[in-house]
């Protein structure tokens, strides 16, 4: 039986040819620029949280933040939408349930983690409007903890001017992505259960650290 985390060759390639697409598209058509490259992991698997979440652009902006392949862990309408669905299992994507405990896609996102990977979970696990970040879903730091690899927090700014709920075209508006410093779960023993107040923790610093890298990139963008 095949393994649900594992990708192909095929996939990396794929990857590799639509993130060179989007790099170029942002860079030209959005004046996108990245801030904080430095703060990605280079030795262990971490989780990518961005926000705010304001537009379906931000998937493509976020995926030419690390030079390193991302996987996508989204929503399974995302997934069965015709299309859009095969292009994000053909780029490493797999879905997750909303509203349920879908044990199988935290396995699968623990896995990928736990083999030297990076994980993009939108904590917001939706698109909002406004200067505020909404309050965040516990997933992302959930699944931190458990694989033990840290929260990389990501600002996106002028997404929502550039793309909003609604419209129907893409305006060439500058965007501006900023990359903080990875926030670090607590060790545990082995075969500890992740605590509910280590969680909260992580959630509560996640959400903080957003708005304050939101802000900021919402700056840069000129917004």
């Amino acid at each position: 039986m095949s393994n649900p985390a594992a990708i192909t060759r095929a996939n990396r390639i794929f990857f590799k040819v639509a993130q060179s697409v989007f790099r170029g598209f942002s860079l030209l058509y959005l004046r996108l620029s990245i801030e904080g490259r430095e703060n990605l992991p280079t030795d262990t698997g971490f989780v990518v949280a961005p926000g705010a979440h304001r537009s379906i652009v931000d998937t493509a902006v976020v995926a030419v933040s690390s030079k390193k392949m991302l996987r996508f862990m989204g929503a399974e309408s995302y997934f069965k939408t015709p299309g859009l669905g095969w292009f994000l299992r053909s780029v490493g994507g797999f879905p997750v349930e909303r509203g349920t405990t879908d044990r199988e896609s935290m396995r699968i996102a623990e896995d990928v983690l736990r083999s030297g990977e990076a994980l993009v979970i939108f904590p917001e696990a939706t698109r909002y409007s406004g200067p505020e970040v909404q309050p965040l879903k516990d997933g992302a730091a959930f699944i931190a903890a458990r694989a033990g690899v840290p929260l990389v927090p990501i600002g996106i700014g002028g997404a929502e001017r550039s793309w909003p709920k609604g419209q129907k075209i893409l305006r060439p508006t500058r965007m501006a992505i900023i990359i903080g410093e990875p926030i670090h779960p607590a060790e545990r023993a082995e075969g500890e259960r992740v605590k509910r107040s280590e969680v909260r923790r992580l959630t509560g610093e996640l959400q903080a650290t957003l708005q304050k890298l939101f802000d900021r990139a919402q700056v840069r963008a000129g917004v």
